[in-house]
C-alpha cells in the first residue's frame, strides 16, 4: 500500500521513479500508478464482468484503442494459459486461474514494476509453481517483480534478492546467497 501511495509513511519518504510519492499531486500519482502493477489477495476481479473483460478494464481507463486492447488481451491470455476461458466469470475459475487471472490484469499494460501480495497463499503445489513460473517470466520480460511472501520454499526456489521485514523495518537483504547488512 506504500509503493502504490494507498498509504503514507509515518517517517521517511518512498521514490518511485526519481518522484517522493508523498509529495506529489494526485494527477502526478494517477499517472505513475500506470506503470505499476498489483496482484491483491483477494484477486480484485468484477464479478459481472469476464475474464477478457476484467483485463480490458485496465487498458480502457487509460484510453487504449479497442484494436490494440484486443490484440493485448489476446497476448496476455496466452502467456497466462487461459486462452479458452477468456469468456468465463470469476466465479467459474480454480483459485489457481483466479491467480492467474489477477496476474495478467496486472501486466496487461506492461508495467515496470509489479508487486505480488502472496500469490500462493490458497494455492495447491501445482498452480503454486505455475504461478511463480509465470513471474519469473514476466521478471525475464524487463518488469521487476517484488514478491511479498511468508513461503520459505518460495524464496529458496526462485533464487532471487531476499528482503527481509519486522516490524516495518528491514532486517535483512540477501541478494544471492551473498548477505548485505
Amino acid at each position: 500500500k506504500l509503493l502504490i501511495a494507498q498509504e503514507r509513511p509515518t517517517s521517511g519518504e518512498i521514490f518511485f521513479k526519481e518522484k517522493p510519492l508523498n509529495k506529489i499531486s494526485s494527477t502526478e500519482l494517477s499517472l505513475l500508478r500506470r506503470h505499476i502493477g498489483v496482484v491483491f489477495q483477494d484477486y480484485r476481479l468484477l464479478p459481472s464482468y469476464t475474464l477478457a473483460e476484467n483485463i480490458a478494464y485496465v487498458l480502457e481507463v487509460t484510453g487504449v484503442s479497442k484494436e490494440q486492447i484486443e490484440n493485448d488481451v489476446r497476448e496476455v491470455l496466452e502467456l497466462v494459459g487461459l486462452e479458452k476461458r477468456a469468456n468465463h466469470f470469476p466465479h467459474q475459475l480454480s483459485g489457481g486461474e483466479l491467480q492467474r487471472a489477477a496476474l495478467a490484469r496486472a501486466i496487461v499494460h506492461r508495467p515496470t514494476l509489479l508487486l505480488v501480495d502472496e500469490p500462493t497463499g490458497n494455492l495447491d503445489p501445482y498452480y503454486t509453481r505455475d504461478i511463480i513460473k509465470l513471474l519469473l517470466r514476466v521478471n525475464e520480460m524487463g518488469t521487476t517483480v517484488i514478491l511479498a511472501t511468508h513461503n520459505k520454499d518460495i524464496v529458496n526456489a526462485i533464487q532471487k534478492r531476499v528482503i527481509t521485514l519486522q516490524d516495518g523495518k528491514i532486517i535483512r537483504d540477501e541478494e544471492k546467497g551473498r548477505f548485505i547488512l
